[in-house]
């Protein structure tokens, strides 16, 4: 008998209020190494408080969190990228008067060998060597060429990419810490068709790098396009679980408006 896969990444009982207002209760979500797994919902289901606990930003009021089975605590932000957890909110943090690389780089710049000071009387002391830009392009060309990026140019200012391009900025700067775990917080919100596919494409580079990688997306069309899995919240609650490929437009948009229950796993109908 084939032992079941561990997920890369696992969620369980996990709830969260803000004051009188229950934005979680109980939600369950696995996704697992090369998958996309959809989260979708209505507005104020509680997709984007998923988001922000596996992110570090939100602690749950209850629940637990495991990576690779094992059990974690995300406290902050930088805990998350410890343990191999990247998120792409919708804000992307961008800065439009820096090009890609020093977006990419931003705080985590790459320096050269650092080089010892030595004062009269007083011990020497390791001064930062100059900024590594050889390293830092080598690495940018890497990522963008990972995603098949269509980024002409690495020295582009941000502020002279689209929309799309942006956003692939935003997930490529995810990549530099060769994240296990990835989540997209709605990526395609006001993209055009063209733009729409490119970042699509983008999710299916991740899955096919062996990354776990949580969509999520208002947009079915989208979601079917890309993901293996569909989870469905409704009022803070799951409320169905789909296989994308096969599961019929009208079952998931039953479950995410809530004319329809819990459905069935493996069937993805009621």
């Amino acid at each position: 008998m084939t032992a079941p896969r561990i997920p890369m990444l696992s969620l369980r009982g996990i709830s969260k209020s803000f004051g009188h207002v229950q934005a979680l209760s109980g939600v369950d979500l696995d996704v697992h190494a090369s998958e996309v797994v959809a989260l979708v919902g209505d507005n104020a289901a509680g997709k984007s408080t998923i988001a922000k606990i596996v992110a570090g930003v939100l602690q749950p009021d209850t629940g637990s969190i495991a990576i690779d089975g094992e059990e974690v605590t995300v406290p902050t932000p930088s805990a998350a990228h410890a343990l191999g957890v990247a998120t792409v909110f919708q804000e992307l943090a961008l800065c439009d008067n820096l090009d890609v690389v020093q977006n990419l780089f931003l705080g985590r710049e790459l320096r050269k060998h650092s080089r010892l000071v030595r004062r009269t009387g007083a011990f020497g002391r390791a001064l930062p060597g100059a900024l590594d830009d050889a390293r830092m392009e080598d690495e940018a060309r890497r990522i963008l060429l990972s995603l098949s990026s269509r980024i002409t140019s690495i020295r582009t200012p941000v502020s002279a990419l689209s929309a799309g391009q942006r956003q692939t900025v935003a997930i490529a700067r995810t990549m530099l810490g060769r994240p296990r775990v990835i989540v997209l917080d709605e990526p395609t919100a006001s993209l055009s068709a063209t733009q729409t596919a490119e970042v699509l494409s983008h999710t299916q580079a991740l899955r096919d790098l062996g990354h776990a990688v949580v969509l999520i997306s208002h947009n079915l069309n989208d979601v079917r396009a890309v993901a293996d899995r569909v989870e469905v919240l409704r009022h803070g609650r799951n409320n169905g679980s789909f296989p994308a490929r096969t599961a019929s437009y009208e079952a998931v948009l039953a479950a995410v408006t809530g004319a329809t229950g819990l459905a069935h796993p493996d069937r993805g109908t009621p």
